[in-house]
């Protein structure tokens, strides 16, 4: 029987990344039946601001998902639609390996971070206050004499809520997963000692779950002092949990240091769903231009493997493209910054991955 696994090929370099994904999975040989939905700018409605029934219907039927990037506009409009998916599923928990592929540039022979994100509180909640609602009146009414002081009226303000369950539970994902992937530690990542009620819960309640897991070690970093020391030393890290917003900045930063987010996967995981999708953006301006690097996709697809218990093909899908990267001949222009006249397209890398395989 082949899997049931939900596609959503999304907008901008989405359907480049994720047909070059698809068509590698399926040169492994794990069976496969896609059910393509679309979702994002150009998934045929008026205005894309709401999720599509088609995407929710799929997804609560086959309970895991690629997908590829979906725009979000910056400033204005709608919000995301990928953080309204993570709500609406209860993906709690985002994953983001940042793992250097031999070939790939970095200034670094060894990075292996693992970046457990928070995926459902903290500032993207999404409760915001636009300058000049009328109810900001009356949140500043609520707030002691000194805090009022220190907001100016005519502010724009946005809620950072933490929560005691919300941060356990993802504490305790992230031990969880140390533990089965063999990881030797974990780091919490806060700025408690500025937010000592938000962060501080944070930290307090992860210091408790750590008490739980004697076999794995535990510290934390304020996120200004990790930020340094993930550039200067990366290799002293090995699993990083972090509330939301930190996690978001984080995995871009470590995905810096393997040679890009063209390398950078990730996954969004809850109790009985995952959706797996890369750490970067939809690109727009690139869309249809066969440049965008599809290995992050491809490595999302190497999870999804994992995830449906096909670990054999995992590390055969992983290492043919580590291969790829290695050899060095067929990369896209971000893997080859001192030569990008010389290039290869999405498509290109794709057969380049599905040649790997057939060869075994």
């Amino acid at each position: 029987m082949p899997y049931e696994v939900t596609l959503i090929p999304g907008d901008g370099i989405g359907p480049e990344v994720t047909q070059a994904t698809r068509k590698v999975l399926e040169a492994t040989g794990v069976s496969i039946h896609w059910d393509v939905v679309p979702m994002g700018e150009f998934d045929g409605r008026d205005k894309a601001t709401s999720l599509p029934e088609p995407v929710l219907d799929s997804i609560k039927r086959t309970r895991v998902a690629l997908k590829g990037p979906v725009t979000t506009p910056v400033g204005s409009g709608f919000r995301s639609l990928n953080v309204a998916l993570r709500q609406r599923f209860d993906l709690y928990a985002c994953l983001r390996p940042c793992k250097i592929y031999a070939g790939a540039p970095s200034r670094y022979d060894y990075v292996d971070i693992v970046v457990v994100r928070e995926n459902l509180e903290d500032l993207y909640t999404g409760i915001e206050l636009e300058q000049g609602a009328p109810e900001i009146d009356g949140l500043l009414k609520l707030l002691p004499v000194s805090s009022r002081k220190a907001i100016r009226p005519d502010s724009a303000i946005s809620i950072k809520a933490i929560s005691a369950t919300g941060s356990r539970r993802i504490v305790k994902f992230a031990f969880d997963y140390a533990r089965t992937h063999g990881r030797k530690r974990v780091t919490a990542v806060h700025k408690a000692n500025i937010m000592k009620f938000s962060d501080g819960l944070f930290l307090h309640t992860a210091r408790e779950v750590a008490r739980d897991y004697a076999d794995i070690e535990f510290d934390d970093r304020l996120v200004d002092n990790l930020n340094m020391q993930l550039v200067r030393h990366p290799q002293q890290f090995d699993v990083l949990v972090a509330p939301n917003l930190y996690g978001d900045l984080l995995s871009d930063l470590c995905a810096g240091l393997i040679g890009g987010l063209g390398l950078a996967p990730g996954a969004n995981i809850g109790y009985e769903i995952a959706i797996f999708e890369p750490a970067h953006g939809s690109a727009p301006r690139y869309a249809g231009q066969n440049r965008a690097n599809p290995m992050a996709t491809m490595l999302c697809g190497v999870m999804l493997l994992k995830h449906l218990g096909e670990t054999g093909a995992a590390g055969t899908l992983e290492k043919a493209i580590a291969s790829v990267i290695a050899e060095g001949e067929v990369l896209t222009y971000d893997l080859r910054p001192g030569n990008p006249e010389s290039a290869a397209g999405t498509s290109q890398v794709g057969e380049a991955v599905e040649k790997k395989l057939k060869q075994g």
